[in-house]
């Protein structure tokens, strides 16, 4: 069975949510989702292997094209290699400095942060950045080497799309990958423990 998902037009995070849904629904078969922009092509891709699911993407007259098979899990030779043991913590950082009062303080402090970050394990399971956050991701990051490094070590680094739109950083981005809304809750509400910068 093969159900088609036209998600052209949609604002992030609804491409994901609904190919979700469609998947839930669908026992064994292939889910072909439509998108008209790169970010949404992303995060459904990243729902497919989140899902453990092959997935082909393709690209024609402007629109992506992303088919999901359900029935057929990817091996591990598949997902790559498989990453360390992480804690089983979330951080969210919405802004791009540490604390209240002090702007230039707070600016000290957020290297001070990232860089203890990588030097005491275990790591963080996943880091996400919103907001004002997002400029800790970008190629010229104060934090860029440190936010690879925990890379390195498998922590998965996630920056909002929307707010990089807003700020118009999409393109500039140094550092993992772009998320949304829906993988954001779904990612806090997984993990034993959130904190929030």
């Amino acid at each position: 069975m093969k159900v088609e998902v036209d998600a052209r037009g949609l604002e992030c995070p609804k491409p994901v949510i609904q190919t979700k849904k469609a998947l839930e629904k669908l026992k064994e078969g292939s889910i072909l989702t439509v998108v008209d922009n790169e970010i949404a092509k992303e995060n459904v891709s990243k729902l497919a292997k989140s899902m453990n699911l092959h997935y082909n993407v393709s690209q024609k007259e402007g629109f992506y094209y992303i088919d999901i098979f359900k029935g057929e899990e990817m091996g591990p030779e598949l997902l790559g290699d498989e990453k360390p043991v992480l804690n089983d913590l979330v951080i969210m950082v919405g802004k791009d400095t540490l604390g209240e009062g002090s702007e230039e303080l707070g600016d000290v402090l957020v290297r001070g942060y990232f860089y203890t970050l990588t030097e005491v394990e275990p790591y963080p399971k996943a880091l996400l950045f919103i907001n004002s956050g997002v400029n800790l991701t970008v190629t010229d990051s104060p934090v860029i080497d440190h936010l690879r490094t925990l890379e390195s070590k498998g922590v998965e680094i996630l920056s909002c799309g929307t707010c990089l739109d807003y700020f118009n950083l999409k393109d500039k981005l140094g550092v993992g990958g772009v998320t949304n809304m829906y993988t954001i809750v779904e990612t806090m509400n997984k993990a034993k423990n959130t904190i929030s910068l």
